[in-house]
């Protein structure tokens, strides 16, 4: 199974845990997510375009490639877009993770035919997968408002620079910069690229669709993991705390009543529709019992 899919399923479960754990706690008001209405207008229009063109795309690639094969174009892709690792850990301040990268780059490249298999894993050089919007973290810029944007999905005021920046030094970008062909075919490897990222997440698609609400399920799923990015798989407890927006003594000094006021206060505010209907994506599950665990 490719390395991008482990990564996403344990950010997945760890959301899964952290829900399953709060349930026997009160909930803190949600004033995290100011353009809610515009979001969710967006997921909902992702997941009908993924329905119906990204997904089918996907799913044949899997027919048509056996798990190897799919394992082998996947190390290929990853390899090459080491570029993009190495220089943001060296903006980062962090030249062993740095020469570590580098080591797999050459390694992978040499040895691992041009990328196609990873002797460097096996000779247990390290992985630190990274990019822009960790290296802003990096250096103390707020994470801002989520969002999601059309085709890109989940983002953040912060996070949505690294589209630009990494592509820059993304060797994928510079092909499709440097080659003009017929029918726009220079963005052929990116978009096969693109592909072998959404068949890796298939096995992923039944978690989301029978959340009770698959975009706060997916808004949380990647706000846990870009925490966990930008602290380098250890973020304090202080930053969990903060992401989910309080702390557990500020819990036990307020009571239900006071927390539903704030919540309804806070949506009215910002114009967010408290019926909306969860997007659609699959099967939809009642709600909690509010009993706890």
């Amino acid at each position: 199974m490719p390395r991008l899919h482990s990564r996403f399923a344990q950010s997945l479960i760890v959301t899964t845990v952290a829900v399953a754990l709060t349930a026997c706690a009160v909930a803190p008001p949600r004033t995290d997510d100011p353009y809610q209405n515009f979001n969710r207008k967006m997921f909902k229009f992702n997941m009908f375009a993924d329905k119906v063109a990204i997904r089918p795309v996907a799913k044949a690639y899997v027919k048509v490639t056996g798990p190897k094969g799919r394992e082998h174009i996947s190390d290929f892709f990853t390899n090459l877009r080491t570029p993009v690792t190495i220089i943001n850990e060296a903006l980062q301040g962090r030249p062993g993770p740095a020469l570590d990268s580098t080591a797999r780059f050459l390694i992978n490249s040499t040895a691992g035919v041009l990328g196609f298999f990873d002797p460097a894993t096996r000779l247990d050089v390290p992985r630190h997968p990274t990019d822009f919007g960790v290296t802003l973290a990096r250096w103390g810029v707020p994470e801002g408002p989520y969002l999601v944007l059309p085709f890109i999905g989940p983002t953040t005021a912060r996070d949505v620079w690294r589209l630009p920046v990494d592509s820059y030094f993304d060797p994928l970008g510079w092909y499709a910069r440097d080659h003009d062909f017929q029918w726009h075919a220079q963005y052929l490897p990116s978009l096969v690229y693109l592909v072998t990222l959404r068949a890796s997440l298939l096995p992923l698609d039944s978690i989301l669709d029978s959340s009770y609400d698959p975009y706060a399920f997916m808004r949380d799923a990647y706000r846990q993991r870009r925490l966990y990015m930008n602290y380098f798989g250890n973020p304090p407890m202080s930053a969990i705390e903060e992401l989910q927006g309080t702390t557990p003594s500020e819990q036990n000094d307020q009571d239900i009543e006071q927390l539903l006021q704030q919540q309804q206060q806070y949506e009215k505010s910002h114009g967010i529709n408290q019926n909306a209907v969860p997007a659609s994506g699959g099967s939809v599950n009642p709600p909690p019992s509010s009993s706890g665990a």
